[in-house]
Order: structure tokens, then C-alpha cells, then sequence
């Protein structure tokens, strides 16, 4: 039977269950990649499973995220990080050494491979043949333990692509041109793969740029073929050997399909305050600018400074705009040297920041307040940046360097100078001297964990009960992101080791007053509507919450990470079996259920009842083993059990 490439990935790592869509399958996973905000908790849940060494072919941890050293917290976290790297057999990327998906992609992707990641931002390693999936930390962990991923098998919706990106328009415009067409959910319970001859004017890491925001769309993952391309960029890493083929079957099928016609696409532009409110740029052309950022794990491609570095070479940005560039590496920092590219961008006034993730999730490079910033990021959440009220726009370096020059909003098309068409150099700077290598199992097991005073034991929960009675202390909307209910920035992100500390953060952009209530309260339930818990895979977002006595939520329908982690915490997400019936919940309304454990192994229905008298039917999409995660108290307690 012929079979599309995400097919392919998934029959040769099948460990349990059937291909059929919304069915539970177990994959094998060779690698793995943790980065520091969400690392720690790895490396912690680790140490609670008392595990000797990683059971992956490769396991890397990378310092990009917690850069800003303004005490001792984040450097306390590199410390335990790297010890933990030497203890567990993983390998570790110092800080500065560059933004995990970008050097992983460098480093050790590798077509044909599976690799799980708790940033959710780890399928751009689909840009090469793999299947990339983004997780919580917890299955991360899991997978470093030698334990399979269990996940829905989902659908696979086959992006056709045809003709040629014309000038201006580059890869980013590509995967906005899929937001604008499908929303921040269309991507629910599917992988997306890209074929067809549009595919030959793609490099590497303008596939990159597509699958790392296929997060955007909530897909589980995307996935490109392993062609002459990929080989080409493994042979520029000096890692031909490592190359295979791995293309669709001529007369394979998907689930579902689109067409993009490369050729006919704009310069366009995700307007405040999410990714799926793209607009061509045209349309908000002329809007004053305050900020223009370069980088981040969305757009990490040589070409994607060479081509800002040649827009503004011998031109000056203007005096009213931050032009902030953050290198993705500190390789390609040295080919940019290398290449003559750095000095253009200094001389026209642009702020060159470390190699990291930096702004682009709140550490550093904060806008003014309500001021608009073009960035070519991943995400434009409310606040994400590190400014609460800030007015954040996702574009390409072309639109963000135009702008910078004009001083507003600006479609590049419209510059009185030709566009600077680069490739990506066949000879980069290869540089992994800051990557350290796995110790010696015997050398490892004499390695102490490096715990400073901001890191602690991760917290015990019970498991589920069989009744509850308790209100719904929060009731919020729709497209609900990890960042409102955990953000980022510089202020929360040092506590990321430290759940009592972190969880004083919980929802406070959205109501600050419920970490108090939360506390005050005990067990409690939060309501929310569609796409719930979109965005990061932190599962911050789920175990802070937990250790406030958040037990069970309940919406229109979950985003999969944060599902998949509220159940890893103990949490039972539900679902309303009549929409109409989240109208009738109010915050402060006490719910009751009862007979829970029994109707969980019954079926999929739970009823829950109203201080009022009212029933409210709800729905479950619980296997049998998330059945008995919840009534261990957690994934935790479940593998601790498990022996």
C-alpha cells in the first residue's frame, strides 16, 4: 500500500496500536531535546524515577531560553542543567551556544528518525524527514526512560505546493499563508505534509521556518521529504553519511489537502494578538513602528540575516526604531562574520544581542508599551513579549527590515532598491565546542546533581478521587494560550525549577487575584471554550495549576500538548457533550460528580451536577492507561508504580 512520508515515519517506529485516525498508538523515540525552561523539570523528573542513563540514541539539553544572569537563579539552573547532563549521559549545550531547534537541526538531525522535544516548537526538525514532535517535559522524560510516546494517531493533510516564491515573499509567508487560511486550530489532531515541485525552490531551512510554526496551527506535527535538499544541507554540516532518502509514494493518499501556489503569495503580516490574524501588509502599511526584531527559532536561516544585513547595507534604520537582532547560533554568528554580514548590520545602528531565544519569549528585548513591534517569531500572545500591554506583529525579515529602514510599517515590495537574493552557504562554519558530550556510564554515576537554593523536589499529588464537590473558581474564553496561564518573561522564568514560586504567577494576567483564591480555595475547576491551552508546550501550565488544587477542566475542546499534560499532572480535562451547556456554568458555581472512577472505565460520559440541580453531560478522551495515570495522581506515580 502506498504511503505519504508522516506514514511512513509512524509504520517503522509502531510499537502498539492500529494507523487509524483518533486511535492511541505507541511510537519509539531516538531522540530527544529539552531546553532550560523546561529542562529542569526534566532533569528533575529524572532524578524522581531514579533513572542510571538515558535509553535514547541521542538525548540533548540546550541553555537558550534563561539567559539574562541578573542573579543567581538562572546560572544556578546552567549548573544543575550541565550536572545533570553529566549525570543522566545527555548532551549539553552551553548558554550562547544557540537556539535548541537550530542546532539540533545542525547537529544531530537526522532523516528518517523520531524525535521528541518539550518545546513545542521542536517539529522544524520535520524540515528534514523526521517526525519532530513537541510534549510535555513529563514525556520527554519518559522517552529519555526508554518509554514509548503515546499519542492519537492523527490525520495526515497533504499541502500541495507549486511554482516559485517571488521577490519580497519568503518562507514565512508561507506558513502565514496557511494561518490566514486555517486559524491557530486548523492543524488539530494532524500531521501536515508539504509536497509537490514547489518543494525544489525550498532550502533546509526555509522548511524550517514552515514546520517550526506548523505549531501555530496546532498540528502534532509537520513533516518535509528527505531529498536532494536535505542532503545537500547535511553534507554542509559534514554529516553526508547520516543522510536517506525518504519521499512519499507516487500514488500515496491524505486524509485531507490544500494547494499553494508559491508564485501568487504577498508579503503578509499576523496582526496583535495571535498568529492567525494574518492580513496582508499592505493593509496595515504606514502604522508607526517602535521595535523590528531578526531571529528566533521561526526564522534561525542564514539567508534570513544575509538578507536583512543586505537591505541595510550602506542604509541606516531610522532613529525611532529598535532594530534587535538575535543570532540563532553561535556558528552562524561566526559564518555572518565570516561572510562580511555582521558589519552592515552594526553599522545601520541594529542592536546585536547573544545567540538564544532571547525576546522571543519575553527574556530581553521587551517593546515599549503599546508600541508596535514587528517581530519574526512564532507567537504574538498577549504579553509574551515581556511587555503586558504590548502590540506585537509576526512577519518575514523582509517586511521587519523594510520597516526598520522606513520607519513604519512598510511592504517591502514598495523599497527603491532590488531584493538581495541569497542561498544558504554549502561551507558554514561547523563549530561544537560548546557542545559537551555524554560522560562514561561509569564516570557519570560519581557525578553529584548541582542543585542550587531556587530548586526544589518536584510536589506529590493524590490521585484522582472517585467524588468531588468544588466550584469553578476561574471561567475564561476561547484560544486560551500556555502563556495567559503560565507566561513567560523575565520575571516568571528563573522560577521554572521552583513550582511553589512559579505558581504565584498563575493566570495573572488574566485575573490576578486567583493564585490567592486558588490557595484559599483548595480543589477547584476552571471552564474554558474552544482550542484550551494552545501554544508552549510548558507543562508549567498544568502542574502549577495542580499544585493550586486545580482537579478538573473543563471546555469546548483542548489544544494536545496541554491535554496530554494536564492528564500527566493528575488534572481531568473534560469536555462539554452540549456546547450550549458552558453558558450555564458561572464562575463561582459548585459542581459535583460522583461515581467517577466507575463511568471513567464505563465509557466516555461523566456527569456533573450543579449546586442548582442541573446536569451537565461532559465527555472523556481517556485511554485506559490515562485512566490509571489519573487515579495514580500523575505519570509519575504511575511509572513509580509500574516498578
Amino acid at each position: 500500500m502506498a504511503q505519504n512520508v508522516a506514514q511512513k515515519l509512524i509504520a517503522s517506529h509502531l510499537l502498539d496500536g492500529e494507523m487509524t485516525p483518533g486511535e492511541e498508538i505507541a511510537l519509539r523515540i531516538d531522540q530527544t531535546l529539552t531546553q532550560d525552561a523546561t529542562g529542569t523539570l526534566v532533569m528533575l523528573e529524572l532524578e524522581a524515577m531514579e533513572l542510571d542513563r538515558v535509553k535514547t540514541e541521542i538525548s540533548a539539553q540546550y541553555v537558550d531560553h534563561n539567559l539574562i544572569q541578573e542573579d543567581n537563579k538562572n546560572p544556578d539552573d546552567h549548573l544543575f542543567l550541565q550536572s545533570a547532563c553529566e549525570r543522566f549521559g545527555v548532551y549539553y549545550s552551553r548558554p550562547g551556544n544557540g537556539i535548541s531547534h537550530a542546532v539540533h537541526m545542525e547537529r544531530f538531525g537526522r532523516p528518517g528518525k523520531t524525535l521528541l522535544g518539550s518545546d513545542s516548537h521542536t517539529p522544524a526538525g520535520g524540515s528534514m524527514g523526521m517526525l519532530a514532535i513537541g510534549a510535555g517535559g513529563l514525556e520527554v522524560a519518559m522517552a529519555m526512560a526508554g518509554e514509548p510516546l503515546y499519542t492519537k494517531m492523527p490525520k495526515v493533510f497533504g499541502i500541495k505546493l507549486t511554482g516559485e516564491l517571488p521577490d519580497w515573499v519568503s518562507a514565512k509567508d508561507v506558513i502565514l499563508e496557511m494561518l490566514r487560511r486555517h486559524g491557530v486550530s486548523g492543524g488539530v489532531g494532524k500531521i501536515i505534509e508539504y509536497y509537490g515541485p514547489g518543494l525544489e525552490n525550498l532550502e533546509a531551512m526555509d522548511r524550517h521556518v514552515i514546520a517550526n510554526m506548523g505549531a501555530e496551527l496546532g498540528a502534532t506535527t509537520t513533516v518535509f521529504p528527505a531529498d536532494a535538499e536535505i542532503k545537500r544541507f547535511l553534507k554542509s554540516q559534514d554529516r553526508e553519511d547520516e543522510y536517506e532518502e525518504l519521499v512519499a509514494d507516487e500514488d500515496c493518499e491524505y486524509d485531507e489537502h490544500d494547494e499553494i501556489d508559491l508564485s501568487t503569495l504577498v508579503p503578509l503580516i499576523a496582526k496583535p494578538t495571535s498568529p492567525g490574524n494574518v492580513v496582508p501588509v499592505e493593509e496595515v502599511a504606514g502604522d508607526e513602528l517602535y521595535q523590528a526584531y531578526i531571529g528566533s527559532s521561526a526564522n534561525p536561516g542564514y539567508r534570513d540575516f544575509a538578507v536583512t544585513a543586505e537591505m541595510v547595507r550602506g542604509r541606516e534604520v531610522s532613529k525611532h526604531v529598535s532594530f534587535d537582532v538575535n543570532p540563532s547560533s553561535r556558528a552562524m554568528l561566526q559564518t555572518l562574520a565570516r561572510d562580511n554580514l555582521l558589519g552592515p548590520l552594526i553599522a545601520s545602528g541594529a542592536r546585536l544581542h547573544q545567540a538564544g531565544c532571547n525576546g522571543c519569549i519575553g527574556m530581553g528585548q521587551a517593546p515599549a508599551y503599546k508600541r508596535n513591534s514587528l517581530r519574526t517569531t512564532p507567537r504574538n500572545f498577549p504579553g509574551r513579549s515581556g511587555t503586558k500591554e504590548d502590540s506585537v506583529f509576526l512577519c518575514s525579515p523582509e517586511t521587519a527590515t523594510a520597516s526598520a529602514l522606513m520607519g513604519k510599517i512598510t511592504d517591502p515590495r514598495t523599497l527603491d532598491f532590488e531584493y538581495p537574493k541569497v542561498k544558504n552557504p554549502d561551507d558554514p562554519v561547523v563549530n561544537d565546542k560548546m557542545l559537551e558530550e555524554p560522560l562514561p556510564i561509569e564516570e557519570a554515576r560519581k557525578v553529584e546533581l548541582v542543585k542550587g537554593p531556587n530548586i526544589k523536589s518536584l510536589p506529590d499529588f493524590d490521585g484522582i478521587p472517585d467524588e468531588f464537590e468544588l466550584p469553578v473558581l476561574l471561567k475564561v474564553g476561547d484560544d486560551i494560550s500556555t502563556d495567559e496561564i503560565m507566561r513567560a518573561g523575565a520575571e516568571v522564568l528563573p522560577f521554572r525549577s521552583n513550582i511553589p514560586a512559579i505558581a504565584e504567577f498563575v493566570y495573572d494576567g488574566v485575573d490576578e487575584d486567583y493564585p490567592d483564591r486558588a490557595k484559599d480555595t483548595g480543589d477547584h475547576a476552571i471552564i474554558g471554550g474552544s482550542n484550551y491551552g494552545q501554544g508552549s508546550s510548558r507543562e508549567h501550565a498544568a502542574i502549577a495549576p495542580r499544585y493550586l488544587g486545580l482537579r478538573v477542566v473543563i471546555a469546548k475542546d483542548y489544544a494536545r500538548i496541554h491535554w496530554q499534560n494536564l492528564v500527566n499532572f493528575g488534572v481531568l480535562p473534560l469536555t462539554f457533550a452540549n456546547e450550549d451547556d458552558l453558558d450555564n456554568l458561572k464562575q463561582g458555581t459548585k459542581l459535583k460528580i460522583t461515581g467517577l472512577h466507575e463511568a471513567l472505565a464505563a465509557g466516555d460520559s461523566v456527569e456533573v451536577e450543579t449546586e442548582d440541580g442541573a446536569t451537565i453531560s461532559c465527555k472523556h478522551a481517556l485511554s485506559e492507561r490515562q485512566i490509571e495515570i489519573l487515579r495514580a495522581g500523575g505519570l509519575i506515580n504511575w511509572k513509580r508504580d509500574q516498578g
